[in-house]
């Protein structure tokens, strides 16, 4: 089973927008979808409409929200981010996450297919694309 940590731009576009292939996420089989209160809080402060803040709740029923792990835990010295990233990667490593899906190509980009303290960093389009190859191979 994968168990899935949801980067606040991941809930927020699959909230903005009904039809977003991201909610496709909430549809897999064997896939346990987990965030963190602080992305949670960045996707709430992001929509503005009262619909997609309500389609924001109704998503997050099926995902576990995870406090918010402390930033002054180190990371692994090759993971370098910005401040307001690290709460992020560090709740997906808190979460014994096996994936951190993130639309955020300018800060976590250069860390995408690659694993750091347990964690893959990838873009959900790649993520649903290997889900698919997985599912035609049973």
């Amino acid at each position: 089973m994968d168990r899935v940590f949801l980067d606040a731009n991941i809930l927020f576009s699959a909230a903005y927008l009904p039809d977003a292939g991201l909610r496709r996420l909430w549809e897999l089989p064997g896939v346990e979808l987990v965030t963190s209160a602080y992305a949670v809080e960045e996707a709430r402060r992001n929509l503005d409409h009262p619909k997609q803040l309500a389609d924001l709740e109704r998503l997050l029923r099926v995902a576990r929200v995870m406090d918010t792990a402390p930033r002054d835990r180190p990371l692994h010295p090759a993971a370098q981010l910005p401040d307001a990233d690290r709460p992020i990667l560090l709740a997906a490593i808190d979460a014994q996450a096996t994936h951190l899906l993130t639309g955020d190509v300018r800060h976590f980009g250069r860390y995408y297919g690659r694993v750091v303290e347990g964690v893959r960093i990838l873009p959900p389009g790649v993520y649903l694309r290997t889900r698919r190859k997985r599912g035609r191979a049973r």
